[in-house]
């Protein structure tokens, strides 16, 4: 549940989401709230059929809904085609967050004498801004938070606590970079001379394209020699791995424990669902989703919906199916000397 701490009225709300309101213009609400759990200040939301159920015993003093279900609303209602898109505009006018930055820089924070910090620009408590960096205006570095030399940090960016880019970073516009994710640290690169490794130095960057979001403790590896590029408006879970050289293009979509190996290349629009794995040197064409958990070792050269692996199933069934996929290499054989047979 979400409270904000000043009210807004539903005219105001269904002008800021170009929504039809039917009921009372000057009620006032506070916050935004599950349909079981709002009260008479909240505004509730309907975009899931499986809660419709919930919509006729609540309490809310409002409900967000398509205006197929705006007859079996007890209060006052926002009709929006796509409610979920209505949902997600309107929890930004009560998040919490945006509020409590203040522009100037903390006693406890290091800010190098060569960075340039754009107008309005919040840096917290133990943030350090290394030679060189360059952050755009109203940004804000979180407590803990590291930027590195020269890197750059576009307007309206935000780093949650305990953020690291490297060195040499680009990162855009109304970037959101959650809290322990690292941009910029050194790829996996390392040659083996039939005793031990040596390290190979990562010399290129990272490049995040204009409003791109980072889960926490997620990781994106610079360049071995190149940029890893990832595009505008790409959503990126908590705990995804990309490795160097890898780019992802605009608006994608990773879900947690996505592991991306070096220098593939994702397209616009994809989608990858959680766990799942891509090897590297490949490339996935726009318009790809990859279900949970798949493997993907081969180039995707055509748009659609891809799988691999196989669901959960009860143990004693597993173990069956186990000793038959051992088996397919032999049944596989006998069933082609039959059909020569038969020939």
């Amino acid at each position: 549940m979400t409270h904000a701490s000043h009210f807004l009225t539903l005219a105001d709300i269904a002008r800021h989401l170009d929504a039809t309101l039917v009921g009372n213009g000057q009620t006032a609400v506070r916050g935004l709230a599950t349909l079981k759990d709002a009260g008479p200040d909240q505004i509730a939301f309907l975009a899931n059929r499986a809660y419709l159920k919930d919509l006729a015993a609540t309490r809310a003093g409002a409900v967000l809904l398509h205006p197929d279900h705006g007859e079996s609303c007890p209060a006052a209602r926002l009709e929006l085609d796509n409610p979920y898109l209505g949902y997600a505009l309107l929890s930004q006018l009560f998040d919490p967050v945006p509020a409590r930055d203040r522009p100037g820089i903390h006693p406890a924070a290091t800010v190098a004498d060569s960075a340039r910090l754009g107008e309005g620009v919040c840096v917290a408590a133990n943030a350090v801004i290394e030679p060189g960096a360059v952050l755009g205006k109203r940004v804000v570095v979180g407590p803990g938070s590291v930027v590195g030399a020269d890197s750059e940090l576009g307007d309206d960016t935000r780093l949650h606590a305990n953020v690291t880019v490297g060195h040499g970073v680009v990162v855009g516009k109304r970037v959101i970079l959650q809290s322990g994710c690292v941009i910029g640290g050194d790829g996996f690169g390392f040659a083996h001379d039939g005793a031990g490794w040596h390290k190979i130095a990562q010399l290129g960057g990272v490049v995040l394209g204009d409003d791109v979001e980072v889960g926490s403790c997620s990781s994106i590896d610079r360049g071995a020699l190149g940029d890893t590029r990832i595009g505008r408006d790409v959503k990126i879970d908590s705990q995804v791995q990309i490795a160097h050289n890898v780019q992802i293009g605009d608006h994608s979509a990773l879900a947690g424990c996505v592991g991306i190996a070096g220098s593939t290349r994702v397209g616009k629009h994809c989608m990858l669902g959680g766990g799942v794995g891509l090897s590297g040197h490949l490339t996935l064409c726009d318009g790809v989703q990859v279900t949970g958990m798949s493997l993907v070792t081969n180039s995707i050269h055509e748009p659609g919906v891809y799988s691999s692996g196989t669901g959960a199933m009860a143990n004693h069934q597993w173990r069956k199916s186990a000793v038959r996929f051992k088996q397919l290499d032999d049944m596989a054989k006998r069933l082609s000397r039959l059909e020569k047979h038969r020939d």
